[in-house]
This record gives C-alpha cells, structure tokens and sequence, in this order.
C-alpha cells in the first residue's frame, strides 16, 4: 500500500471516532448506539497505524487477501448495528402501540364523563340568604 492510502486510511479512522465523540458530547447520539462505531473507528484506526496487524490477523484467521478480512469485519460490524437498531425498533413499536391504546381508553373515558355531565341535571344556582 502506498503512503496515501495510510494517511487516508488513518485521517478517516480519526475523523469517524471524532464524529462518533462529538455526538456522544451533544448528545445526539446515544452511548449504546456508539459502540460499535467506536469498535469500528479503533479498529480502522489501528489498521491504518500498524497496517502489518491486518496481515496477521489474517493469516492467522486463514484468509489470503487481507482486504477480504476488512470488507468482513466491516459488514459483520455493520450487522451489528442493524440487529441492535431493529430491536431497538421493535421495543419502539410496542411502546409506540401500548401509548396510542392507553391515549384511546383515556380519551374514551373523557367522552363517557363529559356526556355523564351533560346527562345529570343541572342544579340551578340558588339565591343566598341576602335574596330569602
């Protein structure tokens, strides 16, 4: 690999752990939600420092081409992500359903009252005793 391919491979990996740090700050984006990006910024970042530790990991895991080994980690990682996000969406739903339930029975029990009232009779104010 050439010289540029380090420098981006290591800028890049700074700049995802930078933007994934920034968030957490802001609180834009939550810490569960960061791990995994932050695994996958460290690993890049290590990578791109030491790129001889790919070379080993992969030959030490059996893979010829070390670059198969990024794209691996890269789409297992982003599964991850996927998986974490879909039961997170799922739990979402549920509460997202649960609230719509309960908002329909309060606002049943809000009709049945408000025609509970109209329905009673209505006491007409009486006249205190200055009126007697």
């Amino acid at each position: 690999m050439t010289l540029g391919s380090y420098i981006l491979g290591i800028v890049g990996a700074v700049i995802t752990l930078g933007v994934v740090i920034e968030m957490l700050r802001r609180r834009r984006l939550r810490e569960r939600h960061a791990v995994w990006w932050m695994v996958a910024g460290i690993l890049a970042l290590l990578v791109g420092v030491f790129p001889g530790v790919l070379t080993w990991a992969a030959g030490a895991i059996g893979i010829e081409i070390p670059t198969n080994l990024v794209f691996f980690v890269s789409l297992f990682i982003l599964f991850l992500v996927s998986i974490q996000h879909s039961s997170e969406l799922t739990t979402l739903e549920q509460r997202t359903r649960t609230l719509a339930e309960e908002s329909a029975l309060q606002d049943l029990r809000i009709t049945e009252l408000e025609a509970a009232l109209r329905a009673a009779p209505r006491n007409e104010p009486h006249s205190g005793p200055a009126d007697a």
